[in-house]
């Protein structure tokens, strides 16, 4: 079926801000979409609000909105740019959500819009539980026994039937946001309220517990002709009860029988049919009892999901290019694959290699958070590896997550524990609660010599597993106490074992091992991943390595340029950098260099088979990267776009006489060392916070008291405010030095004054050696204190002087003069008193490239690529600073809905996901587009509760009276309350929470409190405070922290009661420049 030609125009909705559930692999599905698209001729209006993708760059749509992804703003842009189709399928739950959301409201029937790539009824069936269940009874498939409710009292009626432990699921929603375990009637009423509340359509599905059984997928294609193909099949190593996307998978599956895989398969086919999807991908989960095999189909997501990014990267097989190209028409047959050229679409992958992916957990950003895992998902990232058998997969996966494991390393000090019951108590515990490290209980559990039978007695993990864990303990024992020779070095090798590993176990250093290895003839080799096992050739150059004796890369003679990614998403690390590396990718290939990629994240852009010349699927560590650097010799590696990962690289590459391109390994040293970059300062007589350095709580103590407290407390050579902290007296600097000096390994701690009520200023510059230009100025919303990464920003500044400004400007150009910056440069300052404070400079590309890329229309990391290669600004026409006559606001996404409890005070280490960005004529519109777009409903009527500290007191009278003039009831404690009433407003005073009922709590859980502004008492937060902040955001009721997000918000708030929000599409914007 040749493609539709009644269309003309298509819309696509992405998936907004990264959170955890649904993260960056929406970008790569969106971005795959818009080019296939295009590709065959057809008009694409695009509508995200997320800045750092690379499907929002303006050159991927024919206009792109950067707005919020709700009904609202769709509708507008539908009314607007009258698109013919819309494909909802690219952008994860949000994307289905909002498009079934209009279609309900009749906006697509008003508009002559048809919905392509799933329907509405597809959409329904899949996802509103009582319909699925009747949809796969039809057909004969066994699902868990359950009902579905919407009241407490029919989740109380229901339990009784189907018994504890039970499985709670709220309907539409993501990531099982509000859903869980409950194990007793305590945690049962918790769940239930949760997931009422979290739902779309306030329902909750109630099912039986299938804790225990196994876990698995197939990414399943069909088209209209009803071709049906199963991309990949793909194992959970945890068992049922651990979310999938906190689960360690593996693919292919590895424990199924001929038999068990064969009736999965059919039992997907026959679902996919009944559901109707019929033009593209989807995920269908099942569940098998390990005792009798009983199978049950768990759920389908009618959707590009995060198993396609991953069952895409696993096989080659682009899901989400496939899938926009059968949403116009064609057929699985007509559709050629790009990696054979030979093969079309509906040839199914095959795979002769294993591939594990590891999920990344970052709880210690969240003190207090729960660390269990269960059926909501609490992982912000993860990696991917390839080997050619399931050990060398995990090991290469373990090592590639970043969190200091050069493989299955032991995390248990015998030391630690005064008996060995206590030692065995505590395995035991790490075993039996599913939780971010139980791979390394499993390996520390095997050591001890626990039998094989109780681990999987406690963990419900298969055996086959186990045995394979248990195969690489055994060799480690090996290691410990033989000579080392040629064949066991190999051998360790083949089985995953990275030099550091092996080093650690034989007393020698890394470097011994691998000079030892390089003697012994023992090299890396490199397979194709072709999605063919090697039946046809591959044209598409994507490799992994192992140790084996034939070797498929193909070396080139041309000038080549490596770019280093940067590794899993987590806190402080995310899309940002891939965003750089995807561009770097882009504009070196249009100067004529070929570009290499090393990544090992299978969410992102970067690791898509066509991004580079040539993809390299490994750990970015020392070792994997100079293993592909000796393979390829490139003429240069980039390492100031992938974030801290490559960053941290830079010293060994230098070391073994890389040619590291951009800003010099020595400038990017004397950024990072305090000593020097002090003298710097001097020499350009600027300014910097008092400020000096230790390595125990003594020199600590002794510079905070020459200083003067409160003091900033962080690590060098870290990124995301790990481990940093304000300080305001000599204790809990003592806490503190302890925390960081763990992180900071051994570089010394930075101490600086903290300028309390400063306001803090980002600058993104770009220069080539002789040319230097600030690309954007980017004034904080929020006061210092806040991690620049969490803060709301503004471009151009809101409240600053001329005068500060071009101070600022002078001083970053003479920062970069001396550095001799050649890239990207980022540098934060802080601004108090008209005077300028310089916090700290990074040589490299920052979180905000693509943001204020977008905010001005200059791309700039693609420029920053070429520069780096030895073009000039003035010849790629970027020479003079950009002040765009509109207003960008960034704004932070925070995860704090997954953990309940923890508080979501900000502070200077990074909390935040994602972001995203609100665009528009002026700085009220524009912020308060990024609030709707962040997922903070500011409300226009109702009750603000206000509790701020005596420092506040007089800043909130203000805030507080323009509220009760816009018509919202004021209620406060005590003495807040005596400030509001002073100025004469109507003020209803509540109890505090300590003094009992009714107070603020009670109020939010009955719904009557529509906005909360709580600034806090202190440093260390009252437990009340606490409770207040958490309880809100259980309860999705706004809460504003600070002062100045308080005064922004209530400009907002004005701009909703006008009602006349509109949008505009990037391109728009742009041709004003």
């Amino acid at each position: 079926m040749p493609k539709r030609k009644d269309i003309k125009k298509i819309m696509i909705i992405g998936s907004g801000p990264i959170i955890i559930s649904q993260g960056c692999e929406f970008d790569y599905s969106g971005t795959q979409a818009c080019k296939a698209l295009k590709e065959e001729g057809y008009k694409v209006v695009l509508v995200n609000s997320n800045p750092a993708t690379i499907m929002t760059d303006p050159e991927f749509a024919d206009a792109t909105y950067i707005e919020p992804v709700t009904p609202e703003f769709v509708e507008k842009i539908i009314a607007k740019e009258r698109p013919d189709a819309l494909l909802p399928t690219m952008g994860g739950q949000t994307g289905l959500n909002v498009a079934v959301a209009i279609a309900k409201k009749g906006v697509l029937k008003k508009y002559g819009v048809e919905m392509i790539g799933a329907d509405r009824r597809a959409i329904e069936k899949a996802e509103d539980r009582h319909l699925f269940k009747k949809a796969m009874l039809k057909i004969g498939l066994d699902l868990p026994r359950s009902s579905n409710v919407k009241s407490k009292a029919g989740a109380r009626k229901a339990v009784a039937s189907l018994g504890l432990p039970i499985v709670i699921r709220p309907s539409f929603t993501l990531g099982g946001t509000g859903g869980g375990i409950a194990f007793n009637m305590q945690e049962f009423e918790d769940l239930i309220s949760r997931g009422l509340e979290c739902s779309m359509i306030h329902e909750v599905l109630l099912e039986e517990s299938v804790i225990g059984w196994k876990e698995f997928e197939l990414e399943v294609m069909r088209d209209r002709k009803d071709n049906v193909i199963i991309i990949c099949s793909i194992e959970n190593f945890d068992p049922m009860g651990v979310h999938t996307g906190d689960s360690i998978t593996v693919a292919p599956a590895q424990t199924l029988t001929d038999v068990e895989y064969q009736n999965m398969r059919d039992a997907a086919i026959r679902a996919i049919r009944e559901i109707g999807v019929d033009t593209g991908g989807c995920n269908v989960q099942f569940a098998i009892n390990p005792k009798n095999g009983r199978m049950v189909i768990i759920e389908i997501n009618p959707r590009v999901s995060r198993s396609s990014a991953l069952a895409s990267k696993a096989t080659g097989f682009p899901i989400a290019k496939i899938a926009a190209k059968l949403a116009v028409g064609y057929t699985l047959d007509e559709i050629p694959n790009d990696i054979t050229k030979e093969t079309p679409a509906s040839f199914e992958p095959v795979i002769d290699y294993c591939v594990v992916k590891i999920p990344r957990f970052t709880f210690e950003k969240f003190p207090g958070a729960d660390p269990r895992l269960g059926t909501s998902m609490k992982s912000v990232g993860e990696a991917m590896a390839i080997g050619r058998t399931f050990k060398e997969a995990l090991q290469k996966g373990l090592r590639s997550l970043e969190i200091k494991k050069s493989g299955l390393d032991s995390v248990v000090r015998e030391k630690d524990f005064d008996t060995r019951e206590h030692l065995m108590e505590h395995i035991t515990q790490k075993l039996e609660t599913p939780n971010d490290v139980r791979i390394f209980y499993i390996g520390d559990a095997l050591r001890q010599g626990m039998p094989l039978e109780q681990i999987q007695s406690l963990t419900a993990i298969d055996a086959w597993f186990l045995e394979n864990i248990r195969d690489i303990v055994d060799f480690e024992a090996i290691l410990k106490n033989s000579k080392m020779t040629k064949e066991l070095l190999r051998r360790a090798k083949e089985l995953g074992f990275s030099d550091k590993q092996i080093a650690g176990l034989t007393n020698s250093t890394e470097d011994e091992i691998t000079s030892l290895r390089s003697a012994s003839g023992i090299v890396t080799t490199y397979k194709l991943v072709d999605t063919c096992a090697a039946e046809f050739e591959a044209y598409t150059p994507y490799f992994y390595s192992t140790y084996e004796t034939e070797d498929e890369v193909r070396v080139s003679d041309k000038k080549k340029v490596m770019i280093l990614g940067g590794g899993p998403n987590r806190i402080g690390q995310g899309i940002e950098f891939d965003y750089c590396c995807v561009h770097a990718s882009f504009a070196l290939k249009e100067i004529g260099c070929e570009t290499i990629m090393v990544n090992c994240n299978p969410e992102t852009v970067s690791t898509d088979y066509d991004t580079s010349d040539k993809l390299y699927f490994e750990p970015m560590t020392k070792e994997d990267v100079l293993n592909i650097i000796s393979k390829e010799k490139p003429w240069g590696v980039i390492v100031q776009l992938g974030g801290q990962t490559p960053l941290n690289l830079t010293l060994s590459l230098q070391k073994a006489g890389v040619n590291i391109i951009g800003t010099s390994p020595e400038s990017i040293d004397i950024a990072e060392d305090r000593e020097k970059f002090k003298n710097m300062l001097d020499k350009l007589k600027l300014r910097q916070p008092p400020n000096g350095t230790a390595r125990t709580f003594d020199e600590a103590k002794a510079v905070a008291s020459r200083i003067g407290y409160p003091v900033l407390v962080r690590p060098s050579y870290v990124l995301g405010g790990r481990a940093m902290e304000i300080v305001y007296d000599e204790d809990t600097l003592e806490k503190f030095i302890v925390e960081a000096s763990k992180v900071s390994g051994e570089h010394p701690i930075l101490i600086d004054k903290f300028l309390e009520d400063a306001i803090e200023v980002d600058v993104d510059m770009i220069a080539d050696g002789e040319t230097f230009v600030v690309a954007g100025i980017l004034e904080h919303i929020e006061e210092a204190g806040i991690h620049s990464g969490d803060s709301a920003m503004v471009l151009p500044p809101y409240s600053l002087g001329e005068s500060v400004i071009d101070k600022i400007r002078q001083a970053t150009v003479a920062m970069a003069k001396e550095l001799k910056v050649v890239g990207l440069m980022n540098v934060q300052y802080a601004v108090r008193d008209n005077k300028v404070y310089i916090l700290e400079v990074n040589p490299r590309a920052s979180r905000t490239v693509p943001f204020v890329s977008k905010a001005i229309g200059v791309p700039l990391a693609k420029l920053a690529a070429k520069v780096m290669a030895g073009m000039k600004l003035k010849d790629l026409g970027f020479t003079k600073e950009i002040i765009p006559e509109y207003s960008s606001v960034k704004e932070s996404v925070f995860p704090f809905n997954r953990f309940p409890g923890v508080d979501i005070m900000l502070g200077p280490e990074m909390k935040s996901t994602g972001e995203v960005m609100g665009i528009d004529e002026d700085f009220g519109r524009a912020y308060i587009k990024s609030q709707l777009a962040a997922g903070q409903n500011l409300p226009v009527k109702g009750n603000v509760f206000i509790s701020v500290r005596d420092k506040d007191k007089r800043s909130i009278i203000f805030i507080a009276k323009r509220l009760f003039d816009l018509g919202f009831g004021v209620v406060a404690t005590g003495g807040t309350a005596k400030a509001l009433k002073k100025s004469g407003m109507e003020v209803r005073t509540l109890k505090k929470v300590y003094e009992g009922g009714p107070n603020i709590l009670d109020y939010i859980k009955d719904g009557k409190i529509n906005l909360i502004i709580n600034t806090p008492s202190g440093r260390i937060p009252r437990e009340d405070e606490v409770k207040i902040r958490s309880t809100a955001i259980m309860h999705g009721v706004p809460c504003i922290t600070t002062i100045s997000g308080a005064q922004a918000s209530v400009n907002g708030i004005e701009v909703l009661l006008k009602k006349d929000l509109d949008v505009k599409s990037l391109q728009a914007y742009h041709s004003r420049k």
